[in-house]
């Protein structure tokens, strides 16, 4: 588990190799990552964009960037968490992400970036 805080927002990062969906044979390995995000700051504050990048052993990098996370633009009050699930494939059984939420203050319209811990994705034999 990752976790940091930027401005009174944790972003929480759980990560799960999915066997059932992953091809090795073919390098096709999926994996699905679980994001909390808990705003312990004294504003309501919503969830606009994402913009990840994900790095593979193999040496290739992809950028994903655009609106939300999975379909959603969380509002959260203080003390409220927001959590989803969601997942990448990698062509090795290795590799890493790491990101950022655009996040708009409500109060004044105040625009500030939220980083995503790195975290790393990894088959679990590679571990031995």
């Amino acid at each position: 588990m990752n976790t940091t805080t930027t401005q009174g927002v944790t972003v929480t990062v759980t990560t799960n190799y999915l066997p059932d969906y992953s091809s090795p044979g073919q390098e096709h390995y999926v994996f699905a990552y679980k994001i909390d995000i808990r705003n312990n700051g004294e504003y309501t504050v919503k969830l606009l964009r994402r913009h990840w990048y994900i790095y593979d052993a193999n040496g290739v990098t992809r950028e994903v960037e655009g609106e939300g996370v999975v379909g959603q633009q969380p509002t959260l009050e203080p003390g409220d968490s927001h959590q989803y699930v969601s997942g990448c494939n990698l062509k090795s059984g290795l590799g890493k992400m790491r990101g950022t939420y655009q996040m708009e203050r409500l109060v004044d319209g105040k625009e500030f970036t939220v980083d995503i811990p790195e975290f790393t994705l990894v088959v679990p034999y590679r571990l031995n």
